[in-house]
């Protein structure tokens, strides 16, 4: 039987003809790794401010035209290449970084790979100019490892000039955006590198034009510049360290969040990153002080041993891989969360500072700062104790008297604000019930004395339609939306008091038991002590079998096999559990709000003034739970704005 006639176009298909084993040129396979590093200008960008951070540098300057596209020109003040090095710089996997598996494994330069020149070489026309420290003019070559060296004009450093990328690869340049869209994705890497970097002065210039300029400075100051005045005005310092690990830099406060997630920037021992695990664990953070799909703006840095995260991972380097993944997300999440916990109208909240009155405004109750000493209380704030506190408090049946020892703090019984924590109905919930008279008991004793004349939401006024409590302070007018702000309270009380304790358990009367896959069952046997510290007792039936036997008491009605499912994930990811963080705290948010004061609550200036000085001492009082701004300030120049004083 013969065998049946291959038609022509068969015969000729890529998929079909034989071909030998072969090795491939040099230059296909530096095309080939362009592919994977070289993705659009920006790439190219990313490589070359690397390699010139690494040769210790402290002036960049980077040219681009037409987006980078045309070309990117990057000049610096390093070491520089000695000319019988050249081509090798511009050879594939050749690099002065790393020798050895160790220096791979505990690599801490920003580049390491040896493919950067090479790969670009392979799709651009570039030309590498460079001068030393001893050597007395500049030396350059121009297309390839196999370019010829010659002398060249130059002072000390090195200077990439990359032209016409993708020339030779229409295909790929066909790929490219516009202009804009290139340029804007060119200067969003710049400005990465050079927040990471505020020793080093980065000078930014597209088609002729100076863009951008960055002067050696701290990182404060360089963040600002980058991230903007909003950020600047609105963002909490950070530094903690646990063994290996240090995370310092600055987080957003809620209110200052953004409908996108542009203003985030996170470094691993000076590499810009996107890396998921320390997304999560920043999120996780923000979780109940932001409000919805709002993204937090953030400058934070991590660093750690070399040795304990693996760079190495994908080939643009962004993504990076951590020996001890858990203790890491565990680290970042509760650094984080402890700066956040600061968000109180004591410590930072969004109080504008304090500014002088003008001439114009002499007749409000405002003086200048500087005619007065700093503890001293000013003038309308001795007003209002002498006469509206005095006169309007010995009205009320409840007792008020001021701090002795000569202080300026304000004490007084807080029983009547207590009272806002008792169920009005008898049939309430007896475990509502339970848990507000805990805090009746709290909430009567006297708000602790604040440092002289350092009240900074002022004291009440009046009742804005049973919903807005009206405060004086030093710079203003202060509104509170009194139900968000005693949602917050409750909140925090309610989760002081369950941390406070151990975590109470519900055993399952019938045990829950459902099929596991070998990872789950795997980590069920791994972390015992984690789940039973997170109030679950699950235990292996079978290889393929888990039966969850005891769940936390405050979730007892939740599915128990979905919640075991989600726990076990977590753990096994993160160490622990943020589905059952979430849930918690969702259970305990319902019953602050439940529990709060309503709107349409008529309040006495005593209760006013009380949520007030306990605003100030309750962590992240700035936002109730739900992420909504519990507080605001109109400062006296906005009022003179709105009345035309002094126009």
């Amino acid at each position: 039987m013969n065998a049946p006639h291959s038609s022509p176009a068969s015969d000729s298909s890529p998929l079909t003809a034989y071909r030998p084993i072969q090795a491939l040129p040099d230059q296909l396979i530096s095309q080939i790794a362009a592919g994977e590093v070289i993705e659009r200008p920006s790439a190219v960008v990313k490589e070359l401010l690397e390699n010139a951070l690494d040769a210790g540098s402290t002036q960049i300057t980077v040219r681009l035209e037409q987006g980078g596209v045309k070309r990117i020109a990057i000049t610096d003040n390093g070491r520089g290449i000695p000319p019988e090095q050249l081509p090798l710089a511009l050879a594939r996997h050749a690099t002065s970084k790393i020798a050895s598996l160790t220096d791979l494994e505990n690599v801490a330069t920003l580049g390491f790979r040896g493919e950067a020149l090479a790969s670009i070489a392979s799709v651009a026309q570039l030309t590498v100019t460079s001068r030393t420290a001893d050597a007395p003019h500049a030396w350059e070559i121009t297309g390839s490892q196999f370019g010829t060296v010659a002398p060249a004009s130059g002072a000390q450093g090195t200077t990439i000039d990359v032209q016409d990328l993708y020339f030779n690869t229409p295909a790929r340049r066909k790929f490219l955006k516009s202009e804009q869209t290139e340029y804007g994705h060119c200067a969003e890497v710049v400005r990465r590198i050079a927040l990471a970097r505020p020793d080093v002065s980065f000078s930014l210039s597209h088609n002729g034009k100076t863009v951008d300029h960055w002067n050696v400075g701290e990182f404060a100051k360089r963040s600002a510049h980058i991230l903007g005045d909003e950020f600047a005005n609105a963002r909490l310092p950070l530094d903690e360290s646990a063994g290996p690990l240090r995370l310092h830099g600055f987080v957003g406060l809620p209110t200052a969040s953004k409908a996108r997630a542009d203003g985030q920037y996170f470094y691993v021992n000076g590499r810009f990153v996107r890396d998921k695990l320390l997304t999560h664990a920043v999120r996780a953070a923000y979780q109940d002080v932001l409000h919805g799909d709002r993204y937090p703006a953030y400058a934070l840095s991590l660093t750690l041993d070399p040795a304990l995260v693996d760079v190495n991972v994908h080939p643009s380097k962004i993504e990076v891989r951590f020996r001890d993944s858990r203790a890491v997300h565990q680290f970042v999440f509760h650094a984080v969360s402890r700066a956040l916990a600061q968000t109180s109208a004591v410590s930072f909240g969004n109080l504008p500072q304090q500014q002088t009155a003008t001439q114009d405004s002499a007749a409000t109750p405002a003086i200048s700062a500087s005619s007065a000493s700093p503890n001293a209380p000013l003038p309308w704030m001795r007003e209002a104790r002498q006469q509206s506190f005095s006169a309007q408090f010995a009205e009320q049946p409840r007792p008020f008297s001021f701090a002795g020892n000569g202080g300026f703090g304000v004490r007084q019984d807080t029983q009547a604000y207590g009272s806002l924590f008792r169920p009005q109905d008898s049939e309430a919930d007896p475990a509502r019930t339970a848990v507000a008279s805990s805090f009746n008991a709290a909430s009567t004793q006297p708000a602790a004395a604040l440092p002289e004349g350092d009240f900074p939401l002022g004291f009440a006024l009046a009742q804005l339609h049973g919903i807005y409590v009206l405060a004086q302070n030093r710079a203003g007018l202060v509104v509170v939306d009194m139900h968000a702000a005693h949602e917050r309270i409750l909140y925090e009380q309610l989760k002081t008091a369950l941390d406070g304790n151990e975590m109470f358990v519900q055993p399952l009367l019938i045990p829950v038991t459902f099929y596991a896959d070998p990872v789950e069952v795997g980590t069920v046997e791994e972390h015992q002590d984690t789940l039973c510290a997170l109030g679950f007792d699950i235990a292996v039936m079978s290889p393929t079998t888990l039966a969850v036997r005891a769940v936390p008491a405050l979730l007892k009605n939740a599915d128990a096999q979905t919640l075991a499912r989600d726990v076990l994930r977590d753990v096994r990811e993160y160490g622990g559990s943020r589905v059952l963080l979430e849930r918690r705290n969702e259970l305990l948010g319902t019953l602050a709000c439940h529990t709060a004061v309503r709107a349409n609550r008529s309040l006495t200036l005593p209760e006013m003034n009380a949520l007030l000085r306990q605003m100030e001492a309750t962590e992240r009082s700035d936002q109730c739970n739900h992420g909504r701004p519990t507080w605001t300030q109109m400062g006296l120049s906005d009022l003179d704005k709105l009345f035309l004083r002094g126009q």
